[in-house]
């Protein structure tokens, strides 16, 4: 368990962004990927503003491949191959069942369920679709990449909620430790959902236009969707096909707080992060950056800086702490993947994106949320924290990397 492991390669598909270079613009320059909402008729909800990915034609990148696949499915694959493609890894050269595919998702291929419960409802059981079916079970997000890519390795679909991406690479990270594996494909997805949109209505959970992490006057999340895939190899592996590097992934700490279903707990945060510390041999001193899960409810980023501030004390108040989800409104499965790799890009150019929509303190929330612009400053390891319904929460560590 003492190889090192390395990001060569990000596939990402947001609402601000199709693509690494889009994605990461987007990101510094603060800008929104928050629009009304036009995959379905919100007119009976209270709130019609989410962060759809408008710009993605799934047969642009997979052609008659994606007739076959649910939206969520042909995210992933497409995630997958952008990935492979900004790796430059041959896969050729890797035995199929060295390389394989782990993925975190909330929601599965919601839209392939809303699908087949509106023709049973409308028109009875025989309408519906039969090829649907075959098109819903979660684990086919991770089988599509597989078939696609030709990957007969490991082949898993973790079902962590909204800390999934989070926990999908810190699996992954130990199948390449373990020999397992040459390469792993890894993050996670989550397609804009009607249920997940429906739920958070109902907790009274959902901002009316706008998502303000650490605000006073903060409203709640907003739903999301999108994808993020990362290249994950040892460094070894990497060292000798010459690749290029954006990050290498200390480690990783995990918790369930059983505390409640979905109130987060700062305990079970606290615990997550201070783990990972633990595992990576580092000092809450070391930490440049913390990319916070920062929902914008409030009981969420109350509950996240009082961990901050139990595990960095009085430092809390100097560390950057920033929020996406200001951003890209909150992707699920997705959302802990594409804080990732938003990491893997922090590290690799010494820029903290920042949480925007930013404009009354919060005593409760007294950070640096890096408000509004952007921060260039050296990041040398970053903490990545994520929680989910359920009391799962997961701490990934990022470390800049430097050639020796």
């Amino acid at each position: 368990m003492s190889k090192r492991i390395v990001v060569t390669g990000i596939g990402v598909i947001s609402s601000i962004g199709i693509g690494r270079d889009d994605f990461w613009n987007s990101l510094i320059a603060g800008r929104s990927g928050i629009s009304e909402i036009t995959s379905f008729d919100t007119s009976d909800y209270p709130t019609h503003y989410g962060g759809e990915v408008k710009g993605f034609k799934a047969q642009d990148f997979l052609g008659a491949k994606a007739d076959k696949m649910g939206r969520a499915s042909a995210l992933a694959v497409a995630c997958a191959r952008l990935a492979v493609q900004d790796s430059k890894i041959d896969l050729k050269l890797i035995a199929a069942e060295k390389k394989g595919i782990a993925l975190g998702t909330t929601m599965g291929e919601s839209q392939v369920l809303e699908k087949i419960n509106a023709a049973w409802f409308k028109e009875g059981e025989g309408a519906i679709d039969a090829s649907l079916i075959s098109r819903l079970p979660a684990n086919v997000l991770s089988a599509f990449v597989a078939e696609d890519l030709g990957l007969e390795g490991p082949n898993y679909v973790i079902p962590a909620a909204c800390a999934a991406g989070n926990y999908a690479i810190g699996y992954a990270c130990d199948l390449l430790k373990l020999g397992r594996a040459e390469l792993m494909l890894s993050g996670g997805v989550d397609a804009f959902s009607k249920i997940a949109f429906t739920g958070f209505n109902r907790l009274l959970a959902v901002a009316p236009l706008k998502c303000q992490p650490f605000d006073k006057n903060r409203k709640g999340m907003l739903v999301g969707e999108g994808a993020c895939i990362v290249a994950l190899e040892t460094l070894e592996h990497a060292l000798a096909r010459k690749a290029d590097i954006y990050a290498e992934i200390l480690g990783y700490g995990l918790s369930c707080d059983a505390h409640h279903m979905t109130a987060p707990h700062s305990e079970g945060i606290k615990e997550a992060i201070e783990k990972a510390l633990k595992v990576c041999g580092l000092s809450a001193q070391d930490i440049d950056y913390f990319n916070a899960h920062g929902t914008g409810t409030p009981a969420n980023d109350r509950e996240e800086c009082l961990a901050i501030k139990k595990v960095f004390g009085e430092r809390a108040h100097q560390l950057p702490v920033s929020s996406i989800k200001s951003m890209l409104g909150h992707t699920m499965g997705a959302a802990s993947a594409i804080e990732a790799a938003c990491c893997c890009l922090s590290v690799k150019h010494d820029i903290i994106p920042p949480t925007i929509n930013f404009e009354t303190p919060d005593p409760e929330c007294d950070i640096d949320c890096v408000p509004n612009v952007c921060r260039r400053t050296p990041v040398n390891i970053a903490i990545n924290s994520a929680s989910a319904f359920g009391g799962n929460n997961a701490a990934l560590v990022l470390k800049k990397f430097v050639q020796e």
